[in-house]
């Protein structure tokens, strides 16, 4: 806004100067004249013809000093308004330069923010995509970590007392009895539903827990050779048993 007033002022400043050097100007013939018809008169008296007399002859007029001071400071100042009015000129053109090329700066710089304000945009829509992206990752996680909790076969420490009895009662049976009872215990319900054939396969498990670990040995090896298939599944089961507190 202070711009465009200083411009306004520069181009009334100019019109005034342009006024006053067009009124100098138009003035100036009318004063040489004037100054001349005193210098014309004189020399036309030295001519006149003899027979007019001995007039007394007048001489011619003089400019006064002031008069010859007046004119050189009058054209003095003619010159000084015409260097102004150049100057001014030149600082008109100078400041509409600067304000034409100060305004482009303001435009690339508004450019530039608003390339920069896409940028932003599009990295926060990237952010967000990653943050679902890894809050699903963080769900999947806990999933599979919920299903390898209950696929681990747990010992409640109410049972475990039973289930250390069993297993010394197994540990006193020859092998291929414990072998044979095992066997049908994780296969009794073969043909029912999954949930009850789950459910005994994790009871044959926790007794070859607890079981001593030669006795536990000798058990699978028969087994192998009967139902290897089972044998490998409770080897298995036996990584995933976990006692509780």
């Amino acid at each position: 806004m202070n711009r465009k007033v200083i411009i306004i002022a520069a181009m009334v400043g100019l019109a005034s100067f342009a006024g006053a050097f067009a009124t100098g100007w138009f003035t100036r013939p009318t004063a040489a004249a004037a100054a001349a018809e005193p210098n014309q008169t004189a020399k036309a008296q030295p001519g006149a013809p003899a027979g007019t007399g001995s007039l007394p002859q007048v001489p011619p007029p003089t400019l006064s000093p002031a008069l010859g001071m007046s004119a050189e400071q009058g054209s003095g100042t003619r010159g000084m308004t015409e260097e102004q009015l150049k100057e001014l000129i030149i600082e008109v053109r100078e400041k509409i330069q600067q304000y034409n090329q100060k305004a482009s700066e303001l435009e690339k710089e508004k450019e530039r923010l608003q390339i920069a304000q896409q940028t932003l945009k599009k990295d926060i829509e990237t952010l967000n995509n990653l943050r679902v992206e890894l809050a699903a990752s963080v769900a999947d996680i806990k999933s599979e970590r919920e299903l390898l909790l209950k696929a681990r076969v747990e010992v409640a420490a109410a049972e475990k007392n039973n289930l250390v009895a069993i297993a010394a009662a197994y540990d006193k049976m020859d092998p291929v009895g414990a072998s044979q009872i095992l066997t049908n215990m994780a296969t009794g319900s073969k043909n029912g539903n999954a949930a009850a054939s789950a459910a005994n396969i994790e009871d044959a498990v926790k007794i070859l827990f607890f079981m001593q670990d030669r006795t536990k040995a000798k058990v699978l090896a028969e087994m192998a050779n009967q139902e290897p298939a089972l044998a490998a599944l409770l080897s298995q089961k036996l990584k995933q048993v976990q006692e509780g507190k």
